[in-house]
């Protein structure tokens, strides 16, 4: 497995819109299993192809990483959809593309999404709480969305400012 590098806003690219793949191929299982090698080194829960430069419609979470015994149970899903929605709630949510800043965020509370798991089959999941806002945060990405995005525009520029800022002080060192 490869670590692939992880694109950080302001990047141009985390703004472009993934397309569908056609089926679940072996490069797609390899990249499926290089997003989650890629995921589990940043220490997060959610990855989407989009953040690491690949415009495919592929995700990989696992919420329950870093919780009791540490084992890894990565869900890897193309195409994602979702097919149904009910109630709302609010998370404090984070993001590897978006380091060192958290906003509270506005999701739908139960969600049913569809999609290609690694082995071309199609499955359902039926999602609430963190899972839920995982698979939303990463679909988000899927279509050129950051979480924060979902905040106040004042909040979000001051919060890509100060990325710009740190990425330009990085470059002089």
């Amino acid at each position: 497995m490869t670590r692939l590098t992880i694109l950080t806003a302001p990047d141009k690219r985390l703004k472009r819109k993934a397309l569908p793949i056609h089926a679940v191929t072996d490069a797609t299982r390899r990249l499926m299993e290089d997003m989650a090698e890629t995921m589990y080194h940043a220490q997060g829960i959610g990855l989407a192809a989009t953040q690491v430069g690949v415009l495919q419609r592929v995700i990989v979470v696992d919420v329950e990483y870093g919780q009791k015994d540490g084992k890894k149970n990565p869900c890897f899903l193309a195409n994602p959809e979702i097919v149904a929605r009910e109630g709302e709630l609010v998370w404090t949510e984070g993001c590897l593309s978006v380091p060192e800043y958290t906003a509270e965020v506005t999701r739908t509370a139960k969600i049913l999404v569809k999609g290609l798991n690694q082995h071309n089959q199609e499955i359902t999941i039926d999602a609430t709480d963190l899972l839920a806002v995982c698979l939303q945060h990463e679909m988000d990405h899927l279509d050129g969305t950051l979480f924060i995005d979902h905040i106040s525009r004042l909040k979000r520029s001051m919060i890509l400012q100060k990325l710009k800022k740190k990425q330009q002080d990085e470059g002089r060192s």
